[in-house]
């Protein structure tokens, strides 16, 4: 296949600029202001189209924020989740910042078809249903929905979705003790109303985390699917060769799609991950 060479040589011109912004970026703290686009194209030597489709690669990447009438600053810092790779486990390191929830709907109904099978019930049982508003410091990062069957827990208080530890709260108050999950990661868009919810735009990506967790006895103890803000979210894996290599201790934090404390007190959690989200999970 012969090569563009005009296409080449813009792709890699805007590369240089994106690399020397970042390095802007790096010098600076969020909320900070960078150079506006006259200045950066004067500095770089460099057309204002090639410097504004670098802007755009880092405003969509969640690095930059453009403000209208007052130029260009550094975005927040993402929320770091790092990954970590055990023997015959995919460990999960706590994300960093103050995380709380807040409850979006409650309700008892029946599972129908798609939660009926990955819970392994009738779709015509009844489950628990909630939607809950994830928030880091006060700002809201992902929208969880959970699916819990009544059969296994008859009550679910509000208080138990919003404070504390759920499952911990299964544990003490229903006898539901769990003990394994597996969970897939992918990415997507946000529509209009989960935008309004996240305080994003609408069809901003995001990352959809899909779970079933089991109790010790290998019931499905819930079926849970969660969104992450794409733009304030990132994942990091930590790789080794050395069968041996020492773990970093996990910090207190927050587990993607799990809230703060989860499994706290449980038997390891094991997590597999998948390219796409099976409706068999």
């Amino acid at each position: 296949m012969e090569i563009d060479a005009a296409a080449s040589g813009a792709v890699l011109k805007r590369e240089r600029v994106r690399d020397a912004i970042l390095e802007l970026i790096e010098d600076r703290s969020p909320g900070d202001a960078i150079p506006s686009e006259r200045t950066l194209c004067a500095r770089l030597g460099v057309s204002r189209p090639t410097l504004r489709a670098a802007v755009d690669e880092l405003v969509r990447a969640g690095l930059l924020v453009r403000e209208h009438g007052r130029g260009m600053f550094v975005a927040a810092e993402k929320i770091t989740q790092e990954l970590v790779s055990q023997p015959r486990a995919f460990g999960l390191a706590p994300a960093g910042g103050a995380w709380t929830s807040r409850l979006l709907e409650m309700s008892t109904l029946p599972a129908g078809a798609r939660v009926g099978r990955k819970l392994r019930i009738s779709p015509a049982a009844r489950i628990h249903y909630v939607a809950r508003l994830r928030l880091v410091d006060g700002s809201p990062m992902a929208i969880e929905y959970l699916h819990v069957p009544t059969e296994l827990v008859a009550d679910l208080t509000s208080t138990e979705l919003e404070q504390g530890d759920l499952y911990e709260h299964l544990n003490a108050r229903h006898a539901v003790r769990v003990s394994e999950a597996v969970q897939s990661i992918e990415p997507t868009v946000v529509t209009r109303a989960e935008a309004d919810l996240l305080d994003v735009p609408e069809l901003s990506p995001a990352l959809l985390f899909e779970r079933l967790t089991t109790d010790t006895g290998g019931r499905p103890v819930e079926y849970v699917h969660s969104l992450y803000r794409g733009d304030r979210y990132r994942i990091v894996s930590r790789l080794a060769l050395a069968p041996d290599a020492p773990v970093p201790a996990p910090r207190e934090g927050h587990h993607p799609g799990i809230p703060p404390g989860d499994f706290a007190g449980t038997d390891p959690v094991t997590f597999s991950t998948r390219g796409v989200v099976q409706d068999d999970l």
